[in-house]
């Protein structure tokens, strides 16, 4: 069996530490993997890139890296995320069609999907309209890695395919109120309300429904692709359904994780956002039906509890 080195970019984030620990409690023999954090280098810069792969000399890689951003960020530097995801994406594939990678599985996002779209969404549908306004730039920079993978393996019978994860939550993930995600943000404020005695005030109805994915339960789906899956056409890595949660009830789980005992009120002078986002994972079960995912209430828990454990280096 001929060594595997599997280069992941972005590999100190939450996904990438999540992959970090599932590959050393289930190491397969062969593979190496080695997870860059920036440091490494500026992936924007082409002949950094080169350099990272001259370098690793890697026979296979998890694009994981990208300009990432809460709402108002995306909203005021659409431009920023385009060209800098762009840029990104483009050294990374073209690094990895050069130094004659076998493999490539890249990470996107709901996010690209069109805003005016029926639901469930699912694979076929990504390219069908514009997607939301406030991150326009990040999601087309996003939708381009699917065309790219078409592209090198129609002109050059390159095997690169992607991910599209639904809302992922773990240990290392960021923390932070203004730039996070809900239920990171959600875990935030909830340690913050219980730390001052005050009450937890969740922006919104409550009713919004969303899917959550624990970041162990994908980085194990991704390990699969990587390892098995051999379409160039990207996979959809979600929760059934059926498994979809409201943020109120997302919310109450949190607040059960922490043993909180104070009042929770629920702005509804603030905005909803999207009701709901719902993804297929018809294609996944197709491959694997028998995948069970860790509990929503369980992989909470065990998120609240690193956050708590690891408050003051956690990105926040």
């Amino acid at each position: 069996m001929s060594e595997k080195i599997i280069l992941v970019t972005g590999g100190t984030g939450l996904v990438g530490r999540a992959i970090e620990q599932v590959t050393k409690s289930n190491a397969m023999p062969g593979e190496t993997w080695i997870f860059l954090s920036s440091k490494a280098g500026n992936l924007v810069d082409a002949a950094e890139t080169d350099l990272i792969f001259q370098k690793y000399k890697p026979t296979h890689v998890v694009h994981l890296a990208a300009m990432v951003g809460g709402l108002f960020r995306n909203l005021k530097f659409n431009l920023d995320f385009l060209r800098n995801n762009i840029h990104i994406n483009d050294n990374v594939l073209n690094s990895s069609f050069h130094h004659g990678v076998k493999k490539v599985v890249s990470c996107l996002s709901t996010c690209i999907f069109p805003d005016k779209t029926t639901y469930p969404i699912d694979e076929t549908m990504i390219h069908n309209g514009p997607p939301h306004s406030s991150n326009f730039g990040y999601s087309y920079a996003k939708r381009l890695i699917d065309v790219q993978n078409h592209a090198y393996h129609t002109q050059h019978g390159c095997n690169f395919t992607a991910v599209i994860p639904t809302n992922v939550f773990g240990p290392y993930d960021n923390f932070n109120l203004e730039d996070g995600h809900v239920l990171p943000g959600l875990i935030h404020k909830t340690y913050e309300a219980q730390k001052n005695g005050a009450p937890l005030v969740i922006w919104g109805s409550g009713k919004p429904l969303r899917q959550f994915i624990y970041s162990l339960d994908l980085a194990k789906l991704i390990i699969w692709v990587l390892r098995e899956y051999d379409e160039i056409d990207p996979i959809i890595l979600s929760v059934d359904e059926e498994q979809e949660v409201s943020i109120k009830d997302a919310a109450l789980a949190v607040t059960e994780a922490f043993n909180f005992k104070g009042e929770v009120v629920f702005d509804t002078t603030k905005s909803d956002g999207q009701h709901k986002k719902t993804a297929s994972n018809a294609k996944l079960r197709k491959y694997k039906p028998d995948f069970v995912f860790t509990p929503f209430k369980e992989a909470v828990k065990d998120t609240v509890d690193w956050f708590t454990k690891n408050h003051d280096i956690a990105r926040k």
